[in-house]
């Protein structure tokens, strides 16, 4: 029977702690980026935007340059949001697999032995 991939995949994307810590801060700086507006009067509250993006980044820069190409500068908030979603999600997962790979590499060195 063949298992599918999606479980394991999820897995490695949420259910580790760094990828917690790490959907948990871009989580949080969205929270705030969507509270702003609501608080500031500013002319440059839309800039609050910025930190999401940056926490993302380098897969963010993807999205960026797919809204550029397609809207020519005047992309919808709902695509750069869900791209700032997806973009964690992907590097959520790449956090995951590489704390897997360190934690699997530490737990088979074994116990040392003269023989070794």
């Amino acid at each position: 029977m063949k298992r599918s991939p999606i479980p394991a995949l999820s897995r490695l994307a949420v259910a580790n702690r760094v990828s917690g810590i790490y959907l948990a801060l871009v989580g949080g700086a969205m929270a705030v980026a969507a509270l702003e507006p609501l608080f500031a009067d500013s002319p440059d509250a839309s800039l609050i935007w910025v930190w999401p993006a940056l926490f993302t980044f380098p897969a963010f820069g993807f999205v960026a340059w797919l809204g550029e190409g397609s809207w020519g500068g005047e992309a919808p908030a709902w695509f750069f949001i869900g791209g700032i979603v997806l973009s964690a999600l992907v590097q959520s997962l790449a956090l995951g697999a590489v704390w897997q790979g360190l934690r699997g590499r530490r737990g088979n060195r074994g116990h040392l032995t003269a023989a070794n």
